[in-house]
């Protein structure tokens, strides 16, 4: 897990997203990234990781934690421009210092290499638990884990208790079978294809991990150093 404090890694960060986003997928257009890197507004205020795979020292994967505005803690996230949300209740009482979206979670597709998993961001497919051998479920969560470490550890840094994202329901159905349950907050919207707007706070994504895998668990806290 790599954080992407220089100008160089953060310039990884977005060729690797210009590949995924623009040219694997399609959600971006290539032509408003004529320098091959894909970066938006909130990357000034955002904490990015990559994943390094050290055998082929090629990054895999990458992920940002867009933090609140500290010039302006009014300022909307992606999520409150581009989706509807609707369970205002759950959320009215989050101090907005304490909440930040988890956003531009995606792997490379280098490490996407079985059957449906072109044109998805992270690799999981909407049937994966059925594509897998019992071996292969096993093993394939680590890029994902490792991803969800890396914003933990952002988190746990910056004081974040809570977090948007807005996902495949694919991938919600996946963290599910972690033990990671995002709570729906609004309706599917067309954002990177159909996704929807949810939330979650960080201590009840590690204790639901923690009922289901304590290996997992002990991963993605750093043996409990990071515990919401």
């Amino acid at each position: 897990m790599v954080p992407a404090h220089s100008d160089e890694l953060k310039n990884e960060v977005y060729k690797l997203r210009y590949q995924v986003y623009c040219i694997e997928t399609g959600f971006e257009k290539t032509e408003l990234y004529p320098g091959g890197i894909e970066f938006d507004e909130y990357d000034s205020h955002s904490f990015h990781y990559l994943i390094l795979h050290r055998k082929s020292q090629t990054y895999a994967a990458t992920t940002r934690l867009i933090l609140p505005d500290t010039s302006n803690h009014e300022r909307l996230f992606p999520i409150e421009k581009y989706t509807e949300i609707d369970n205002i209740e759950l959320i009215e009482n989050i101090s907005r210092e304490n909440l930040a979206e988890a956003s531009r979670f995606c792997v490379s597709k280098d490490f996407k290499r079985r059957r449906n998993e072109a044109g998805t961001l992270t690799g999981i497919e909407s049937n994966w638990i059925d594509i897998f051998t019992e071996k292969e479920r096993r093993i394939f969560p680590h890029i994902t884990i490792g991803l969800l470490a890396c914003l933990i550890k952002t988190s746990s840094e910056n004081n974040i208790h809570y977090w948007y994202a807005v996902m495949e329901p694919s991938l919600a159905r996946f963290f599910l079978s972690l033990g990671i349950y995002f709570v729906p907050i609004g309706p599917l919207a067309n954002y990177h294809g159909k996704r929807r707007p949810y939330i979650i706070k960080m201590s009840d994504l590690l204790d639901g991990v923690a009922k289901k895998d304590m290996d997992y668990w002990n991963m993605m806290s750093n043996m409990g150093q990071y515990t919401g």
